[in-house]
């Protein structure tokens, strides 16, 4: 009878560690889901981190407090169990409640409604406090229960807290690089919640059969829920597009989605932004990637398409940019790093991303290239996270890499984001992009916020832009194809025939960024900020 007491007592210790272990997994798979679940809508800016973190550690600090009272109060391993049951039922609820207020805000950010947009995203971080408290309750909880005498606590104490955080080194990894990409985001919820409602319902009836048989409606509850609630796309595509495509990977919500012309388009988590377009015969849209074709041609005249032998470009997306290079120099090889794969997929599949000079390199842009040993007459940089340019992308010690992968007429091209008053973003990296490159041309994509920066080897002057366009008027048919052609001569020609000017002064700030100091999403949060503060929703609206 005592030997069946001992091992009760120990089957019951033992458990009670893969409860700690389990809830510290699953409150960091949460807390990671929760940042993919919000960003899908609302992007991933610091301003949303931050919001997520500071909120998650606020619901942990009333659970560790709340779970030592209650403990104290009731130092019993059902109600622990228990617990846990109903925190891991929370858990399960948060992606089902949240999946209709997501879809509002979905219809909200497209229309720039600011006020159901904040609305939402509030909306959704409440959600989190009830099963973010209660997994803050079981570290002190377990501690109480496992706690024998007063000699023991601290090394009882260092135990639980180690098993909770081999938990949560788990629970940070597995939803990023495992669970996301397969299942997505709400089913990862699920999950994690019915590997702690299992423990919790396990560990309940070791104690009390019948209560847990009392709480075998929650799964059931969740499995219909989720039935009824994930239905359909995670976002709804736009008014008059058609959803072709919808993956949630490792770094994106990639959506593909074609207007009724038949022109398609890249859109990524939030969908503010338009990240590649293809259509079977517009090769032109008026936007960010022609600029980047004309680059070279800031170089002295007569600068001839047959001076162009391969070309690098850091954010390939769905290869928009190289399907206009591809048509231009038909035969010249081109590197494009892209680090999300599934974006790649896409591309090719939806987006004639199958040229076969371009040679797809999935990963980090600034790693990746250091990686190559080409020499290159352009390098492009369109890397944009809405509305962020990754911060090791934009330093002095970036800029000298590419500047020795460059040929000795290379030219650096980078798209950078600003608003209609505020260009501390440009004039930031045009001061850095000077410690490098003798000359910087500054030009304003029309009907757009960005911004595209040339940055030359050679000294230029926008001169020789226009005299290279002339050149290429008179003799483009015999250094190119028609088709290739037409497609340069537009896109030149935009700089020249725009309702606004095009080619403006270049303006150096006070900020230099550095791999030990580039604040740039400081930068970009304040010029955020200062936006939607003023008439920007307005301005975006209209």
């Amino acid at each position: 009878m005592k030997d069946n007491a001992q091992f009760r007592s120990q089957l019951q210790n033992r458990f009670l560690l893969l409860a700690v272990f389990t809830g510290g997994m699953t409150t960091l798979g949460i807390e990671l889901s929760a940042s993919r679940l919000l960003g899908s809508f609302f992007g991933t800016s610091n301003i949303v981190w931050a919001n997520i973190i500071g909120l998650i550690l606020i619901y942990l600090t009333a659970g560790y407090y709340l779970g030592g009272r209650w403990a104290d109060r009731s130092p019993y391993f059902t109600t622990f169990y228990r617990l846990i049951v109903w925190a891991a039922f929370c858990s399960g609820l948060v992606p089902l409640a949240a999946h209709p207020i997501l879809k509002t805000a979905a219809t909200a950010v497209q229309d720039f409604d600011a006020a159901v947009t904040v609305g939402s995203f509030v909306s959704v971080l409440v959600l989190f406090s009830v099963p973010i408290t209660l997994l803050g309750c079981i570290s002190p909880f377990s501690i109480r229960l496992a706690l024998a005498n007063v000699e023991e606590a601290g090394s009882t104490t260092g135990r639980m807290y180690a098993l909770s955080t081999l938990g949560s080194i788990i629970g940070n990894f597995t939803p990023v690089l495992i669970l996301i990409p397969q299942v997505g985001t709400a089913r990862t919820f699920l999950i994690f919640a019915a590997v702690l409602m299992v423990v919790g319902l396990v560990g309940l009836a070791m104690q009390d059969r019948k209560a847990a048989l009392k709480l075998l409606w929650m799964p059931v509850v969740l499995t219909i829920l989720a039935t009824l609630a994930l239905r359909g796309p995670l976002r709804p595509p736009p008014s008059n597009m058609t959803l072709l495509h919808e993956e949630e990977t490792a770094y994106n919500l990639v959506q593909i989605v074609e207007d009724e012309d038949g022109y398609r388009y890249l859109l990524l988590n939030e969908g503010q932004g338009i990240h590649s377009q293809w259509h079977p015969t517009d090769l032109f849209y008026d936007r960010t990637w022609g600029f980047f074709l004309i680059a070279p041609y800031f170089n002295a005249p007569p600068y001839t398409p047959d001076r162009m032998e391969r070309v690098a470009m850091i954010g390939l997306a769905g290869g928009t940019m190289a399907r206009q290079h591809h048509v231009v120099y038909p035969d010249m090889p081109m590197d494009g790093i892209e680090i999300d794969p599934g974006i790649v997929d896409a591309g090719r599949e939806y987006l004639g991303m199958t040229m076969d000079p371009l040679n797809v390199i999935v990963g980090d842009g600034r790693f990746e290239l250091s990686r190559l040993d080409y020499e290159y007459n352009m390098i492009g940089i369109d890397a944009y996270r809405v509305p962020y340019v990754p911060w090791h992308l934009t330093t002095v010690e970036f800029f000298e890499e590419v500047s020795d992968r460059l040929a000795d007429d290379g030219v650096l091209v980078m798209n950078v984001g600003r608003t209609p008053d505020d260009r501390r973003l440009v004039e930031g990296i045009t001061r850095t992009l000077l410690d490098v490159f003798p000359t910087i041309h500054t030009l304003d994509v029309p009907g757009s916020y960005n911004t595209i920066l040339v940055a030359t080897k050679q000294p230029t002057t926008s001169d020789n832009l226009l005299a290279n366009t002339e050149y290429l008027r008179l003799h483009g048919d015999d250094l190119l194809t028609p088709e290739g052609a037409d497609l340069l001569l537009e896109a030149l020609d935009l700089v020249q025939t725009a309702d606004e000017p095009v080619i403006v002064p270049t303006v150096a700030g006070d900020v230099r960024f550095t791999d030990d100091h580039a604040p740039v999403e400081m930068i970009v949060d304040s010029m955020v900020i200062d936006y939607l503060l003023g008439d920007g929703i307005n301005e975006l609206a209209n």
